[in-house]
């Protein structure tokens, strides 16, 4: 079965052909600026180049119909009609307690996804433009929705509860939720296959350390833990994102800067993480580790600090769980910035682990770090979020 996986963006739409069956990608791309001026197609194929061509896209509909151009075109295609794909399935960023687990979409799912919106107003209000896109060009076609936060439903209450009156917990439903669940699933169960055991047997720690950065302790094969919490902001410092802070800094920054709390709010989503400790200079790890080698502190005292609030929740969840077996990096940093990965693992050593320098060059590619004879096993594992969903996709469909 071929299934089409869909993620969707405010203004973007990336995409992914697969092959069930050989878990083949047969063909990706990007659709970006939608709705926007000099909106484009980015398309690649299987062994072919990328392809990128300006089109119209006013709406997410559009954009999905040119999706299904590219793939069934004669030059850049790679399937003959819409009959050739069996189903979709869709990236859904917040599904609340209502989903533990992936979903076929019906109209019912579609509300319960609804009323999640006020959780992630940014992500699924896209996400449910994408489905009823892909159900207005596919009708009769299966579509499966994956949620971000399915994983993390196994935390127990005194994990996901926050320190404030119960009554929120009970009105709006104010508790931790935790994202990336896709990545800290696909990760967790790789890990433990590369290593020819069962998940149920290992404590996991998944640090999923991109842009947008998340840890989680998986005991027993299911999430007790996680970093992020009722949005995306909090936990690790990220890219642009604070992290943890004491929640008085808001009010605090509100009053001595004579803005709103919800400007506040998106400056500790926008301007600061890495980007504002290294005064502005940039999100990006690259640009910070280019800038810092050059004598930049700023960008030196970002990378330290970085690295530090990762090691302190690797501590922590190795605490919650009673040890560790595996500590896993993925996601663009952990699979590819060989700097971040030493300095977070020289914390470490109380763990009895380390890591082997000359294999810790190795950038996007699967491998152990640590020594045979070490305590905790330290690997770099990629995730690959797009098979996860297909995979459960055809599972449900099937």
């Amino acid at each position: 079965m071929n299934v089409l996986v869909i993620n969707c963006g405010s203004s973007s739409l990336k995409y992914q052909l697969i092959d069930s069956e050989s878990e083949k990608v047969l063909a990706k791309g990007l659709c970006e600026r939608i709705g926007i001026n000099a909106s484009a197609i980015i398309h690649e194929r299987a062994g072919g180049e990328k392809v990128k061509t300006e089109v119209d896209m006013p709406d997410h509909t559009a954009a999905v119909r040119i999706v299904i151009e590219k793939l069934t075109d004669e030059s850049v295609g790679v399937i003959a009609s819409l009959k050739e794909i069996g189903a979709v399935g869709h990236r859904v960023v917040h599904g609340g307690e209502k989903f533990s687990e992936a979903t076929l979409i019906t109209p019912e799912v579609i509300k319960e996804v609804e009323s999640c919106n006020d959780l992630a107003p940014l992500h699924n209000p896209a996400n449910l433009v994408g489905i009823r896109s892909c159900m207005e060009i596919m009708p009769g076609v299966p579509m499966v929705g994956v949620f971000d936060t399915a994983f993390h439903q196994t935390m127990p209450k005194k994990a996901y509860l926050y320190g404030i009156p119960y009554e929120y917990y009970e009105k709006y439903k104010i508790r931790r939720y935790g994202f990336h669940g896709t990545s800290h699933d696909y990760v967790s169960s790789r890990a433990a296959e590369i290593l020819g055991k069962d998940r149920k047997d290992l404590k996991i720690i998944v640090c999923h350390l991109g842009n947008g950065a998340s840890i989680s302790a998986v005991d027993g094969g299911v999430c007790i833990d996680t970093s992020m919490g009722l949005t995306p902001l909090e936990g690790l410092i990220m890219g642009t994102r604070s992290g943890d802070i004491d929640p008085a800094i808001i009010s605090f920054l509100a009053d001595k800067e004579g803005i709103t709390a919800d400007d506040v709010v998106s400056i500790l989503n926008k301007k600061s993480g890495v980007l504002g400790l290294s005064n502005g200079l940039s999100s990006d790890f690259r640009d910070l580790a280019t800038a810092s080698e050059d004598g930049n502190e700023q960008a030196t005292t970002a990378l330290h600090t970085y690295a530090y609030r990762v090691a302190k929740y690797i501590g922590a969840y190795t605490a919650a769980m009673g040890g560790v077996d595996i500590i896993a990096f993925t996601a663009g940093v952990g699979e590819n910035n060989a700097a971040a990965r030493e300095e977070i693992a020289g914390y470490l050593e109380y763990l009895g682990t380390s890591v082997d320098l000359e294999k810790n060059k190795i950038r996007g590619e699967e491998i152990i770090l640590s020594k045979p004879e070490d305590k905790v096993t330290v690997m770099v594992v990629p995730t690959n979020e797009e098979l996860a969903i297909a995979r459960e996709t055809v599972r449900l469909v099937q």
